[in-house]
Parts: structure tokens; C-alpha cells; sequence
């Protein structure tokens, strides 16, 4: 489903170039969740970026079902971020002043969907996620909690075939995360999407098929809890943003 080959992505601070991604190769197969772990600052955002489309990379290639990301056209592009792309954010943007249910169900109308239907769309995710009497509230009148799991309603609202999680248990207690990431993990097996979680709770990352720890902005171990044949990724010497 989703394939990177030596994947790079470098910044300039100041006269020093930093890799934040550097030379990174991952496939991640249909109903399968993979973890990535690994310090802050370890280049785990900048390749969620990357592959979502939203960064280009400086190097190498990534294909979504066979398509490079890099030769879509901009309207393709944006179609893949809105319709294949599910992306729950580290940090939560929900609209305020704007109930639960308009923001689930926002990037579908902003996808061309009507109100009626997105809201049909988005009402089970939020039931699922246990915000059935927070429907009507706004993100001023709810936990951090709360606000994000009303953003993970609103990335999986769609039934993306790929999943992109950046922290998405960061505000969560305990038990909630592993609902959460137990969550993600139906979903892939279930739905046959491929799930990319990013997360620092080892925990949780344990639900995971395949776990990785990037450090230096590349995969620098593997570890698997069923079956691969992927090589363990190399390691690396740079420092990294993300």
C-alpha cells in the first residue's frame, strides 16, 4: 500500500544542514498498523509530512497504491490528502465556537460531501469514540481529552485507506490510549487500511505489527511482532527536526 525508497528530507539552522529524514525506506502493507518511536526531534512528524504529502521530499520516492506522491498534480494531490488520508494531528485544531459534529464531519464538506451526509458520516465515529452526549458542545466546553478524540473522529470519519497518527493518545489517560490505538488497529485489520501511529507510549506501540525506533532521522531497529521479510533498516549519525 505505501512504499518509501531512501526517503530524505534536510533543513538548513543556520550554516548546518540537518537531516530530519535521512535515507528512510518503509513499506507498510493493506491492514497493517506500524509503529514508530523514538526521541523528540528524531524526524518521526517529518516523515508523517512527507508522506502525507504535505511536505516534498528532498530525495527518494514514496507511492501511495502505486502512485509516486511527488508526480501529482496539485487537484491530485489534494484529493489524496482529503479522500485517502486520514491524518490525526499532534497538536488539536478543531474550529471554535463549532459543535463536536460539525467538526467530525468538516474535512468531508470541505471534500464536497453535503452537511446531511457528513454528519451521517461522522455521528458513528463519535458514538464509537464515546462522545455521544458531547455532540452538541463546542472544543471550548471540552477536556483536552475530549478534543482530541473529537479530532480522531473527524480523521477517520472519511474511512481513509491510510491512517497517519502523530501522537493521537498525547492528551489521553492510560486506558483511553490503548481504546485508541486498540481502535486504530481494528481499523486496519477490519477496513484493510495501513495505519502509521507515531507514539511514545511503548505500550501502546506493542499493539502494533511491526514497531520501529527512528533516531537520527532514519529507522535505526526493527522489532516485529509477527512475521517480516523487510530488512532491518541501516543505521545513521544526524540529527533530526520532527
Amino acid at each position: 500500500m505505501l512504499e518509501l525508497e531512501r526517503v530524505v528530507k534536510h533543513y538548513l539552522a543556520g550554516e548546518e544542514e540537518v537531516r530530519a529524514v535521512d535515507g528512510v525506506s518503509l513499506h507498510v502493507r493493506t491492514g497493517e498498523m506500524v509503529a514508530l518511536q523514538g526521541p523528540s526531534g528524531s524526524g518521526k512528524t517529518t516523515l508523517l509530512l512527507l508522506i502525507a504529502g504535505l511536505l516534498a521530499a528532498d530525495a527518494g520516492v514514496i507511492r501511495f497504491a502505486g502512485r509516486e506522491i511527488a508526480s501529482l498534480s496539485e487537484d491530485q494531490a489534494s484529493d489524496y490528502l482529503m479522500r485517502d488520508v486520514g491524518f490525526i494531528y499532534q497538536s488539536v485544531q478543531l474550529m471554535a465556537r463549532t459543535s463536536v459534529l460539525e467538526n467530525a464531519s468538516l474535512k468531508l464538506v470541505l471534500g464536497g460531501m453535503g452537511m446531511r451526509e457528513a454528519n451521517e458520516h461522522a455521528t458513528p465515529w463519535l458514538e464509537r469514540l464515546g462522545l455521544t452526549d458531547r455532540i452538541g458542545h463546542t472544543p471550548e466546553q471540552l477536556s483536552g481529552g475530549e478534543r482530541q478524540r473529537v479530532a480522531i473522529a473527524r480523521a477517520l470519519a472519511g474511512d481513509p485507506r491510510l491512517i497517519l497518527a502523530d501522537e493521537p493518545t498525547g492528551n489521553l489517560d492510560s486506558a483511553r490510549s490503548m481504546e485508541i490505538v486498540e481502535l486504530l488497529h481494528g481499523i486496519a485489520a477490519e477496513r484493510g487500511a495501513g495505519v502509521v501511529l507515531v507514539t511514545h507510549d511503548s505500550e501502546a506501540a506493542q499493539l502494533a505489527d511491526r514497531r520501529y525506533l527512528m533516531r537520527d532521522g532514519m529507522l535505526a531497529k526493527a522489532e516485529s511482532s509477527t512475521s517480516t521479510n523487510e530488512p532491518a533498516p541501516e543505521q545513521c549519525s544526524r540529527t533530526a527536526e520532527g
